[in-house]
């Protein structure tokens, strides 16, 4: 087991210090990366008086994604499981 590593993640003009498990610092710092990009899209597209508002709005963006994903994932999950079954419909049906 490694070492705790003790990082600083800017987000928001806003530093946070963390104590992570090594393995975690690159996830960790490409979604502090994706964060600054999309509030800097945020702040160009919209007229955005606090960063909290931008914050929020990148919260429901990630989470949003977040729950497509688990959606189109359910439904691809499904479609296999029907082709799968009609498969093993032909299959019953070739060997009866």
């Amino acid at each position: 087991m490694s070492n705790p590593l003790k990082i600083k993640l800017s987000i928001a003009d806003r530093v946070y210090p963390l104590t992570i498990n090594p393995e975690q610092e690159e996830g960790l710092r490409k979604a502090t990366k994706k964060i600054e990009e999309m509030i800097k899209r945020f702040e160009k597209s919209y007229a955005v008086r606090d960063k909290q508002d931008v914050l929020a709005m990148c919260a429901l963006q990630f989470a949003a994604q977040v729950e497509q994903k688990s959606i189109d994932k359910e439904s691809d999950t499904q479609f296999v499981e029907d082709k799968l079954n009609a498969l093993n419909d032909l299959l019953q049906d070739h060997l009866s």
